[in-house]
């Protein structure tokens, strides 16, 4: 058999990860095309005067996620960056002099709460044997399927299993089975915050999340969360994938009914057997092919409840702060306005919530001696119009805020400062509304219910990434991409 060539368009995780599984298989090449002149999609980096900064995620769950991605290649994650379990696992600050420092240790945890509600320590026991359950049949079973079809899912013990899931019940009731003091209530619904609904609106099945960070904990990749995607790309070129980089996708033309010619915005074009698009769904949909080959319509997708986008702010701090943790989330404001403005009626909130990273704190690799890394993230609504005056209106708010309850003057030391939003999460990624995380997690967007990894249209067409199955999240991207692979395989009997 000749070899398949096969173009992955996209060097996120998902497409890292489709184009590596792809390339071990010894009846097919692989070309990995890349828009940005560097790799990672939202996981890229950029350095300034001795700041090195992750541009996107920068919470390291589910470690045994990576793991297992690195075994099916022979590797582990060790063979190309050295973790750091974070203890305290972060902080959650709920007000001035009023800070929760989530301990890594299981019964330091479980005391905790006793702290706050008596009996609260037990409950968790319960909540987290149930969790632990989800976790264990939801990541290594449920998002390892395709979802293209509900056989998949009509076994006996899975029906059995997905009762246990509590995929109908809300996470807010099935929290609320559990705990009833507030402080407890949202540090249990915060994991599901950036899945982009309420607790009120996302299945319990994601209490799974909570068992990821209770009991699997907090991980940090020394030198950042992009030494992860350096990991990926030496091992994806030693597997022999080719990788471009200013490597901008136009068109996809269709000949026959199947992809074919991949012509790039230079003029060039590539010639295709297969070819897996791990770019923003969306975009691939509606801009890259001739809309009679598009999956959806234009009403479909305006009808998709996206999970946040994201104001994010990258600081260079010229003094060493105080009063906070490696990751650190502001609850200092009541989550109700907050969540309306995101879900309810999208607007700009008039008092965000936000996340603080001071990766420095960790590992000082990444900012000059003396000095700290310091990253902050709003979560707003996808598709609002942002703009030089709003962003620096919103730096100011979440300043104010961020100074007066960590007892420090910060402003008057920055030295470098960086914008991160909407227009340039379409900018630099073609992303759908600005979004920064995907489609929501919601039961009407779970499983077969998101949009498809195959075109219905184009027999040789797939999709891997945030806005198709698992889901939207690193751990989830890795997956996607050896789900797609798989399909690639055995569809093309290779």
């Amino acid at each position: 058999m000749s070899k398949k060539h096969v173009v992955v368009i996209g060097s996120g995780f998902a497409g890292l990860s489709a184009a590596t599984h792809l390339a071990i298989n010894p009846n097919c090449s692989v070309t990995l095309l890349e828009k940005n002149d560097t790799p990672g999609g939202r996981a890229r980096k950029f350095e300034h005067q001795g700041f090195v900064f992750d541009m996107g995620p920068s919470w390291y769950w589910m470690p045994d996620v990576f793991e297992d991605y690195f075994a099916h290649f022979g590797k582990k994650p060790a063979d190309y960056y050295d973790l750091i379990r974070l203890d305290p696992s972060y902080a959650v600050i709920y007000g001035a002099n009023d800070t929760l420092d989530i301990p890594a240790d299981l019964d330091q945890f479980k005391a905790m709460l006793d702290r706050i509600e008596p009996g609260a320590g037990a409950n968790l026991d319960k909540f987290l044997t149930q969790a632990k359950y989800k976790y264990e049949v939801g990541i290594h079973d449920l998002v390892n399927k395709p979802s293209r079809s509900l056989l998949e899912f009509a076994s006996p013990k899975l029906v059995v299993d997905m009762v246990r899931m509590d995929i109908f019940q809300s996470m807010s009731k099935h929290v609320r089975k559990f705990f009833s003091h507030d402080k407890i209530i949202r540090l249990m619904e915060f994991p599901v915050l950036f899945l982009g609904e309420t607790a009120e609106n996302i299945p319990a099945l994601y209490s799974l999340m909570n068992y990821a960070d209770i009991a699997l904990g907090t991980w940090y990749p020394k030198k950042g969360m992009h030494e992860i995607i350096k990991g990926m790309v030496s091992l994806a070129e030693e597997k022999g994938v080719k990788i471009r980089y200013s490597a901008e996708v136009e068109e996809i033309e269709i000949v026959q009914g199947q992809a074919r010619n991949i012509r790039l915005k230079s003029g060039e074009k590539i010639d295709a057997d297969i070819v897996v698009a791990g770019a923003d769904y969306h975009h691939v949909d509606k801009h890259l092919l001739n809309p009679k080959y598009s999956n959806y319509t234009e009403a479909y997708w305006d009808k998709r409840v996206m999970a946040p986008s994201s104001l994010l702010f990258y600081l260079g701090i010229n003094k060493r702060l105080k009063n906070l943790r490696h990751h650190n989330l502001f609850f200092d404001e009541p989550l109700g306005p907050h969540a309306d403005a995101i879900y309810k009626n999208p607007r700009w909130p008039e008092k965000p919530l936000f996340y603080a990273s001071v990766p420095s704190i960790t590992d000082p690799t990444v900012a000059p001696e003396g000095m700290e890394n310091l990253f902050l993230l709003i979560p707003l609504a996808p598709d609002l119009k942002d703009s030089e005056e709003m962003r620096e209106k919103y730096f100011h708010l979440i300043m104010d805020r961020l100074e007066k309850i960590s007892g420090q003057e910060i402003r008057s030391h920055v030295i470098f400062k960086r914008s991160y939003a909407h227009s340039d999460f379409k900018s630099d990624y073609h992303a759908f509304k600005g979004n920064a995380y995907g489609l929501a997690n919601t039961l009407l967007q779970t499983a077969i219910l998101k949009p498809g990894l195959k075109n219905k249209k184009v027999s040789n067409l797939y999709y891997t990434g945030q806005l198709t199955v698992p889901g939207p999240g690193v751990p989830p991207s890795l997956i996607s991409g050896h789900v797609v692979a798989k399909e690639v395989m055995k569809e093309n009997n290779l």
